[in-house]
């Protein structure tokens, strides 16, 4: 069934929209909130969640890309139970994958950062436009999807360490771009 034929059915208040959209983006909504969470049954919570979430939030709103959207939609909410969890050190998958980051992305701050992260967000935006087609998919399915680099360097037939290096220099790409647009590290 098309994206679009989901959401009418949520228009409508269709309960088949529920099972539709598990049908088609239930194995992505579970690998994206499994890769975060590292146990099945939080990644499953945060699935039932986002399906829960899709049918309070649609209407009012009408995603065009559905997937796009409700895989947001987990990756949010497995990050805020992994926030959760972290406090009480369940997770280590995912401090790994954020310590990668740490040298090339600010520091989260108050309220007064909010202008800020959102020009912190288009330099982002703009620097991935910028990266060739299999940079900017490797870097999100990395850092955005949680793939594991051994996962990454299988699919593409290079060693885990060569991909390592590869990821060392698109994080500095990364990190000067941000200090060239006055972003403080």
């Amino acid at each position: 069934m098309e994206d679009s034929e989901i959401v009418e059915l949520y228009w409508r208040r269709d309960e088949a929209a529920v099972s539709e959209t598990e049908e088609k983006y239930g194995p992505l909504c579970r690998s994206v909130a499994g890769r975060i969470l590292s146990t099945e049954q939080d990644a499953e919570e945060c699935v039932n969640d986002a399906l829960h979430q899709a049918w309070t939030s649609i209407p009012p709103q009408r995603p065009d890309k559905l997937g796009a959207w409700l895989g947001k939609v987990t990756r949010n909410l497995a990050l805020n139970l992994w926030s959760k969890n972290h406090a009480q050190k369940r997770y280590a998958g995912m401090e790994a994958l954020l310590s990668e980051l740490e040298d090339c992305i600010p520091a989260p701050g108050g309220v007064e950062r909010e202008l800020e992260d959102k020009e912190l967000s288009a330099v982002i935006d703009g620097w991935l436009r910028n990266l060739g087609r299999e940079d900017r998919v490797l870097f999100l399915r990395r850092y955005w999807y949680g793939v594991e680099l051994q996962e990454l360097a299988e699919e593409r037939g290079t060693s885990p360490n060569r991909l390592a290096q590869k990821m060392f220099r698109l994080r500095r790409s990364l990190k000067q771009t941000l200090e060239k647009e006055g972003f403080a590290l």
